[in-house]
Formats: structure tokens, sequence, C-alpha cells
């Protein structure tokens, strides 16, 4: 039985099935649906685990090894049910913090809809994370519970003593086992209403420049704001989802969780310990996945692989994390006759900007604003422009929008007037379609030309012994700085003299001369346990190598090669 609650998000749910390939009456009559109180996990989970597609499978987990897990939404909502009233008895109350750290198992989704039934406030957590990063989230996030794989429980020997800690696996000394909550009641009574606005989740910026961000969403910023992520990913009942995202990111949440059972699909997780592509392939065929989402380092090293021997049921294919390059997605229609859809969006919001299912494509251009947002470009004065900063307006009320960074319990949001400012740097063309350009923080000038390292990068993805790669300034007395790249090649290819010299004649071909590489260097990229590339430290070493006027053993200079390049 259907309450006012859940009534009112499926109407809204159900205006953007009903235009999911008609993007003009999606954006133009679609409105975020106005709710004082709302538990997405009682009054819209529990719901459909109520409904005659209760039985329908709502997790899919698959070992490499071939175990699978199955739950339906009718086992998910009981199970969830029997750990909210498990967690109680061990004494946590609303809007207490939890700080979770769970791999791809069963209980990572049994402890997030019981975290939301009961009102408590989930921190998700690498299990990548040190122990000085944990006790930072610990203190910066006032948790007081913490849920643990027991594999983990170790790196939180220097946590307070005082907090509740309950161990998923084998036992823990000092620990509480999470498997007894299973014999609990699988009816849960809530003590009071949700309002919409009571904080859902923490969760902490992956750090690519500075000290990661504590940022909020609430019972309805992320669960009713992801029905635009819903959209963009063109999903709907039935259908059987794969996204590729680590736990305790937002990413994971966005298409793990909340958009997947916003459309009532099948949430489906391939395990694996160390990435391989073919294995993955093999899951995606054998398992007839029908909609399948992954950053662009694995549609990358996707490509590699000969994908067209793969027969696929997939329907939807997307990227996000950061845009993906124009060759990778040319080869993927040629294989399989599917275009790769790209999106935008922040930890700080759900899907912002996308191309959606149906709708004509522009090259390198990451889509148009996703239904409920209303998008602003603004140069550095402020005023209208065709490239400048992405902005969201707020008379809008854009739901899908954090409530605010947390800092000392203190919330901000980086706002200017009406606007909330986004750090990236995008142009739009008279259609409304954005492309990205990069981060405001990244874009750099060099003999006074303005240089957008996602440029470079694309162009440089596309010679076949780069598989990733990161451009940077690199300080120069006469240029100010000069384009720099950082490489990471395909297995088997020697970073020699021979490398570089065949990617300098690359470049000279595909980029005009003002834009070009003048320096390469050969190495791994450092990243945040979230998989983004730390720019910062590359810039930080660098700096220090122009003041010394020392070099990388790897590093070659385009002026090293003028003879064979002519």
């Amino acid at each position: 039985m259907e309450g006012p609650l859940s009534e009112a998000f499926k109407m809204a749910r159900d205006f953007l099935l009903r235009h999911r390939e008609d993007y003009g009456s999606a954006y133009a009559g679609f409105r975020w649906p106005k709710v004082e109180y709302f538990n997405w996990a009682l009054d819209w989970f529990d719901m459909l685990a109520r409904s005659k597609r209760g039985d329908n499978i709502a997790l899919w987990l698959v070992d490499q090894d071939g175990a699978e897990t199955k739950l339906s939404f009718r086992r998910l909502s009981e199970r969830s049910s029997q750990i909210a009233n498990f967690l109680r008895r061990l004494g946590v109350r609303r809007c207490d913090k939890i700080l979770l750290m769970l791999g791809n198992v069963a209980p990572l989704w049994e402890v997030m809809l019981a975290a939301i039934k009961l009102g408590a406030v989930v921190i998700p957590s690498s299990v990548l994370l040190t122990p000085t990063d944990l006790v930072d989230r610990i203190t910066r996030g006032r948790a007081r519970h913490i849920v643990s794989g027991a594999e983990y429980c170790a790196n939180f020997d220097s946590a307070s003593a005082s907090l509740t800690r309950i161990a998923v696996g084998e036992s823990a000394p000092g620990w509480r086992n999470f498997e007894s909550g299973y014999s609990e009641s699988n009816v849960f009574e809530p003590d009071e209403e949700t309002r919409g606005s009571d904080p859902l989740q923490l969760y902490f910026t992956s750090g690519t420049t500075s000290k990661p961000k504590l940022v909020e969403h609430s019972h309805t910023s992320y669960p009713i704001g992801h029905l635009s992520t819903m959209y963009w990913l063109g999903l709907k009942p039935g259908d059987v989802h794969c996204n590729l995202s680590s736990p305790g990111w937002a990413k994971h949440a966005w298409s793990c969780f909340f958009a997947p059972w916003n459309a009532e699909a099948t949430v489906f997780v391939l395990q694996q310990k160390r990435f391989d592509a073919r294995g993955l392939l093999d899951a995606l065929q054998d398992h007839g996945i029908t909609s399948f989402c992954a950053p662009p380092t694995v549609w990358r090293l996707l490509a590699k692989e000969n994908i067209s021997a793969w027969k696929m049921k997939l329907r939807e294919v997307a990227s996000a994390g950061e845009p993906l390059n124009p060759e990778v997605i040319e080869q993927v229609r040629r294989a399989w006759g599917l275009t790769i859809r790209d999106g935008y969006g922040q930890t700080e919001t759900t899907a912002q900007i996308g191309n959606s299912p149906g709708q004509p494509l522009r090259p390198g251009s990451m889509g148009r604003p996703l239904p409920g947002y209303r998008i602003q470009v603004l140069d550095v004065e402020g005023h209208q422009a065709t490239e400048g900063e992405l902005c969201l307006r707020l008379e809008s009320a854009p739901l899908g929008l954090t409530p605010g960074h947390r800092d000392e319990h203190r919330s901000s949001l980086s706002t200017v007037g009406p606007v909330y400012r986004t750090g990236d740097i995008v142009s739009v063309d008279r259609d409304g379609f954005v492309t990205f350009v990069g981060r405001a923080d990244d874009i750099f000038k060099s003999s006074d030309y303005r240089i957008s390292p996602f440029e470079l990068e694309s162009a440089l993805v596309e010679h076949p012994a780069v598989v990733e790669c990161a451009v940077i300034p690199f300080p120069d007395l006469v240029r100010t700085s000069v384009p720099k790249a950082v490489v990471v090649l395909r297995p088997g290819v020697e970073p020699s003299r021979e490398t570089a010299l065949s990617i300098f004649r690359h470049i000279r071909k595909v980029l005009a001369p003002y834009k070009r590489v003048r320096r390469l260097e050969f190495a791994d990229l450092p990243k945040t346990t979230s998989g983004k590339i730390r720019r910062a430290e590359l810039r930080a070493a660098d700096s220090q190598r122009a003041a010394s006027g020392s070099q990388s053993r790897c590093e070659f200079r385009e002026d090293d090669f003028l003879d064979e390049l002519g």
C-alpha cells in the first residue's frame, strides 16, 4: 500500500520514465517532489518489497570464482530491518554517525538501508584508507559507531575506545559480531518520522588538491536527488545494472544504490581482487547485463581488448568521473553499436549534466543539463559567458545539491549570489550542450595561451602505447610554463627514447604548435583512493626539479629530438 510520501516520489519517478527518450519534455516538465517528511528505505524501498515486484532480484553479487549472492527486494527489506533493530539495541540512535568500511559484500547494502530506517548518518569509507585517515574521519565526522569488515579491524586500533565496534565476517576481539543481528525481528518500527532535511550521509571528497572536505547529504538530496542520475543512466524497471565504483565514494551510492533502486532495477556487482578486463567482459556477457557504467580508465582498458568478440545484451553504456576520450567512444560504437554516454556531477550533487538516452550527441560534449538542474556559465567577473565556471542556479532549488560542507560542524557552501560554483570550467554552445574544459585549478597558461590539460590528454591517449596520462605545467623561463605529460605506458612497451620520439611525432600531427607537449615523463600517476589523479603532487615535484635543475631518469624533452622531428 503506497503512502503519500512514496506516491509523490513515484509520480516524479514515473514522469521521468515516461519521457525517458524525450529530453525536451522531461527537462521542461520535471519538478522535484516536495516532501517535508521522507525516509527512502521505509517509504520507498520497503514499499517495493511489499509490491508485486518484491521477489525480483535487488542485489546480485558475483565473486571472481563464480560464487553468487542474490537478494530480492523483499529479502533485503527484511534483513535491513533485522540489522536496524540490532543497531538500535546496541545504542545507535537517530542522527548518530556510523563509519562504514566494507567491500562489496551484502552487509554493505543492509547497513545502508538499516541506517536510513533508523535515521542514523553513514560515513562511507574506502577499505584503502590508512589508520591515520580513519582517525581523521572519525574525529571530523564525530562518528560514534563503526561497522567494518573483520579484515580491517586492526586499522581502528588507535581510534577511541568509546566507539561501538561491529565486525562483519570473522569475529574480532573487542568487536560485536554483525551476523548475530540476523536473529533480530524482521519487523522494524521507527521511533519517529524522518524529516527530509535530516542528515543522511557524510562523504569525504577525494582531496586531489587539499585536505578532503566533508560533504553532507540529506534524506532528500541523495535519495530523491538521484532521480536525475536514474534519468541520465536510462534505467528502467527490470534492468540489470553494473557500475564499477569502489565502496566509500559517492559514485557507489549514485549507481550501486539509489539510482538503480529508484528505477526498480537490479544492482549487479562483479568482485575482482585485481582488475581483469576479459573477466569483466565475460561477466557482462554471461549474466545478461543491460546497463553498464564505468570510469574512463576502465573503458580505456576494455578498449585494448577485441571487444567485438563479446556478444552483449547491453542497451545503455555510460561513463563518469572525468570526460572520456572520443576514440574510445568510437571503438565501442563500432564493436557493439552503442554510444557511451558521458555524465557529470560531483560528490556535492547528483548527476547535473549528461547525454541522456535517445538524444543526439556532440563530439566531446558531456551533454545537457539534466531534469531538475538549471545551470549558468560565468566568467571571472561573474558575467554570463560561453566559456567559464559551471554554476547551478539556486533559485530553481536543485534538490540533489548538498545542504553544505561541514567545517567544524558549521555548514558552508561555495555560493556567490544566486549560484553554486562547481569549480569546473566548461564551454556551452547555442543548443545547450556543455563541454568540459578542466578544473579551474588545473588550467594554465603557456606563452600567454590558455591550456586545457584534458584536450592534450585526449590527444595523447590516441597513441597506441599510452594507457593513461596527466598534463601539467612545467616552469619555463621564457614561456612561464610549458605543457608536460606524465604518461603510463601499455604493458610491454619500454619507457625508451624510441617510445618518447614516437609520442612526440604523434603530438606534432594532432596538436597545434602552441598546445604541444614539450616534456614527457614515463611514470606511475599518484592517485587518491578514489582513483583521481593528484595533479598538485605532480606539480610540486616538478617545481622542486625546476628549482634544482634536475630531471627524472625517464623524462624526455622535445628539444632533445629536434633533428628527428624536423
